[in-house]
């Protein structure tokens, strides 16, 4: 499910989230289809080569390590690691027709993957101290296994979307009728 970049994208994860299920879909995903995730997001005005994507799905990989994580220390912890190796340094930025909201600033010669991580390390720690647990997790839907971010206020979401939210509905019904 893409999540476009307006209203309830909570700090940029829902980019996090595409470029993840993108990498873990498309291991080799080429430059135009890593520009395409960045450009949906409103991400920098990268124009990325092949070698850039390259360095891209690399660092995505410890992203995916994150996402991947439902233990809050554990969590907690490698999203430190990420801080300690690729700080942030947080400024607010008014992008066009949006509000006042807090980007990553890399040095100028840090590269595309220090300010992949550290606005990833950012955004991730400021979400899992707001929501106190791990807000993410990955599509419990058989054969699904995308990535998400949990906005919901109530229960856990164990779905990326409510496309497969309906379709395990829809099946567990069927199996129910089939036996009943």
């Amino acid at each position: 499910m893409t999540q476009t970049p307006d209203g309830g994208n909570p700090r940029g994860l829902h980019f996090l989230a595409e470029l993840a299920n993108t990498v873990r879909e498309h291991p080799e995903a080429g430059a135009a289809e890593l520009q395409a995730v960045l450009d949906a997001h409103g991400g920098p005005p990268f124009r990325l080569t092949e070698g850039d994507a390259r360095e891209l799905r690399d660092a995505t990989t410890a992203v995916i390590a994150v996402l991947d994580t439902d233990d809050v220390d554990r969590a907690a912890e490698a999203i430190n690691a990420l801080l300690d190796r690729y700080p942030p340094r947080p400024r607010l930025v008014r992008l066009p027709g949006r509000p006042w909201s807090l980007h990553t600033r890399a040095a100028a010669d840090a590269g595309l993957t220090h300010w992949l991580l550290s606005t990833a390390a950012l955004a991730l720690g400021m979400w899992l101290s707001e929501r106190g647990t791990c807000a993410w997790g990955r599509c419990a839907a058989p054969g699904c296994g995308r990535h998400f971010i949990d906005t919901g206020r109530r229960t856990p979401q164990r779905y990326c979307g409510s496309r497969c939210a309906t379709r395990v509905r829809v099946a567990a019904h069927r199996a129910q009728r089939a036996t009943g």
